[in-house]
């Protein structure tokens, strides 16, 4: 499986690599991410790169696709994060993004979203997916469900007590 960057209209998709550091620290210290996904304890540069080695990279070598970047076209700014990604004790793998406030509700994280479902299914041969956050999250809720997500119940992720929603979906674009 090669790694290909993954393209729409406005932007560019492509695996999340330790040069994106930098990037990582400013995202996973933003004020959405810290309320909705949680201090994952990511503070400097070297924690992003042993994070991205170790969560993202590991992902990419075992299963061919990982959390990615999506950079806008135009200027090459670095928007958000998306991936697919496989968790510990859950059958089916699970969509995620996070984008910085700066870049929210203006749909790049749909577009982006919504061709890396159709990559999951067409590059991946993924069938179904699913996707959690919090109930209070509503922003990410609405981007859910306009992605043709439902919502089917309550659950947690491995090493977390949230209690989270999940959405599902079969892919079948």
């Amino acid at each position: 499986m090669g790694i290909e960057i993954i393209e729409t209209k406005r932007l560019h998709i492509r695996p999340i690599s330790v040069n994106d550091a930098e990037f990582v620290v400013e995202l996973m210290n933003s004020p959405g991410w810290l309320k909705y996904i949680g201090d994952r304890n990511v503070h400097t540069i070297e924690e992003a790169k042993e994070y991205i080695k170790n969560k993202a990279l590991v992902q990419l070598e075992t299963h061919g696709y990982t959390n990615n970047v999506a950079i806008r076209k135009v200027d090459n700014v670095k928007l958000g994060t998306l991936g697919i990604y496989h968790r510990e004790g859950k059958v089916d793998p699970d969509l995620g993004f996070a984008f910085l406030p700066e870049f929210q509700g203006k749909s790049y994280a749909y577009e982006a979203a919504f061709e890396l479902i159709r990559t999951a299914k067409n590059d991946y041969g993924l069938t179904e997916l699913s996707a959690y956050t919090l109930e209070e999250n509503k922003a990410s809720r609405k981007l859910l469900e306009r992605l043709g997500f439902k919502a089917i119940g309550k659950d947690n992720l491995p090493h977390d007590d949230a209690e989270l929603l999940r959405y599902y979906r079969k892919l079948d674009l």
